[in-house]
């Protein structure tokens, strides 16, 4: 699938930007992975792929537990969508292919 491999990815949050890598792999629907940033590594969750559209969910601990739902959109070697940030809204994100 486009989507499996490593990205390079930044949030543009309300604490700033936020760096980190995705390792994602898809199995028909279904895709699975982690993503690692400053504050550690989480297994994504509930990961699905439909074409080029993707979502999945990670539960984060550190600056506070939250659950980050992403939503977004593989287009060659760019992926990029939105991020919910629990209470604090939305954020955009966009990762490259490493």
């Amino acid at each position: 699938m486009a989507v499996d491999g490593k990205w390079n990815m930044t949030m543009k949050t309300p604490m700033g930007e936020q760096n980190g890598t995705l390792d994602l792999k898809a199995d028909g629907g279904a895709l699975t992975g982690e993503m690692s940033g400053a504050t550690g590594t989480v297994q994504i969750e509930e990961g699905k792929v439909d074409g080029d559209n993707v979502s999945w969910n990670a539960k984060i601990t550190t600056p506070m537990p939250m659950t980050l739902e992403f939503e977004g959109k593989v287009e060659g070697d760019a992926l990029s969508g939105t991020v919910k940030l629990g209470a604090f809204g939305n954020a955009p994100f966009s990762g490259a292919r490493a």
